[in-house]
């Protein structure tokens, strides 16, 4: 996972992991949650929507469709409540709900959230590159699996309970046994998904995590606020890149003044970074004559990010 304050390289760092890893024989998803991504950009493909596209052999990019998303669930929701109480139709009141909810605020995380916990439950790829949306909401995305884990937890116990309740019911009243609960069974199932995702993005064999910033105060200000924040939820936090590094050489040649502060400012930053984050930088990557799009950009990006040893 790559994450940071937008428009600082996580897409552009994601494209060139998934490529640097693919042509070394892995199969690789490189995937994007965020409604403004790039990925389509970078690629130079029309991917957004369309599930798993295929970019070059053995590699993979996929942009999440956050409204068809929802779409499907409400439809999910439908076939189930035909299914769990033998309903011929849906009722107006509850097809209310439905289209209601899609339009809550939290409904397009959830959906979100939803596709990236299906996406890595299906399996199927040696690494999956996940690009995720600027700090503030990763940390939401990153949160709600144990928001929902407890919301569920609480849900099912009220449920097994009713169930104990409608046991002594028909027992009481002589009747047969109570028909197996189907919403526990859901509840329980959507339980286990969300665990089994959580395992695998908070597993620190399975999972690395990497911040993108780049030498300017506020950035490294708010990248060291949020590496604290993220490490609460387990987050494994394995290492600091540097993006948009200005070349030191051209100090020695004749260039404008104004390029010569922003190297000399370059400098302080990154020391002041060399001390808050020391051995956790893992590159300096510099800055990009033109901007990363394309298989050739993206495949000198590599290189600068891995090395040609790796």
């Amino acid at each position: 996972m790559f994450g940071g304050k937008g428009g600082l390289g996580k897409t552009t760092f994601s494209a060139a992991t998934a490529y640097y890893l693919a042509k070394r024989g892995y199969k690789v998803l490189v995937f994007s949650v965020d409604p403004q991504a790039s990925l389509s950009d970078i690629f130079e493909r029309d991917i957004f929507g369309k599930g798993a596209v295929e970019i070059m052999p053995n590699l993979y990019a996929q942009e999440i469709d956050a409204d068809r998303r929802i779409k499907e669930y409400q439809e999910e929701i439908r076939q189930k409540i035909l299914d769990m109480y033998g309903l011929a139709k849906i009722p107006g009141e509850i097809e209310s709900y439905i289209q209601a909810a899609a339009a809550e605020p939290a409904m397009e995380e959830s959906a979100i959230f939803d596709e990236v916990v299906d996406i890595v439950v299906k399996g199927g790829y040696d690494y999956y590159i996940y690009d995720l949306v600027p700090l503030g909401h990763a940390l939401y995305y990153l949160s709600m699996a144990s928001v929902y884990d407890a919301w569920i937890d609480k849900i099912t116990h009220l449920r097994e309970e009713m169930g104990e309740y409608d046991q002594v019911v028909a027992i009481v009243k002589r009747q047969k046994e109570v028909e197996e609960d189907k919403i526990l069974r859901e509840l329980l199932w959507i339980k286990d998904r969300i665990n089994k995702s959580s395992s695998i993005l908070t597993d620190k064999q399975k999972t690395a995590f990497f911040f993108v910033l780049v030498a300017e105060e506020m950035i490294i200000k708010d990248t060291q606020k949020a590496a604290q924040l993220f490490a609460k939820f387990d987050v494994p936090l394995s290492g600091y890149i540097i993006n948009r590094v200005i070349p030191q050489e051209l100090k020695n040649q004749e260039i404008p003044e104004y390029l010569r502060h922003r190297i000399t400012m370059q400098e302080n930053y990154l020391k002041l970074i060399d001390q808050t984050f020391g051995k956790e930088i893992l590159a300096s990557v510099p800055e990009m004559e033109r901007d990363v799009t394309g298989l050739v950009m993206i495949e000198k990006m590599a290189q600068a990010m891995f090395g040609n040893r790796g």
